[in-house]
């Protein structure tokens, strides 16, 4: 690998990651139905009471899934922002 084929490949990793989502919760309106860790079970999982811990960013494969988890919280509590 030359000097520059590194260089393009760690530029083009920079840009992935400057590019990736984060998930967020509303902690005031979440109220623990549990369907975000269903649906995106790669992203979210729940505690010992339901509520979601969710990872801080999304790969850009499952932009879509935590998009899907996004809509189907039926308390609307989930944040999906580009970062």
């Amino acid at each position: 690998m030359s000097l520059n084929s590194a260089s393009m490949n760690s530029a083009s990793l920079n840009s992935a990651s400057m590019n990736s989502a984060s998930l967020a919760v509303d902690w005031i309106r979440c109220t623990a139905h549990g369907l975000c860790a269903e649906i995106a079970p790669e992203l979210v999982t729940l505690d010992d009471w339901g509520y979601p811990i969710v990872a801080d960013t999304v790969p850009p494969h499952l932009e879509a899934l935590a998009a899907r988890a996004r809509a189907a919280c039926p308390a609307m509590a989930l944040r999906l922002s580009s970062t």
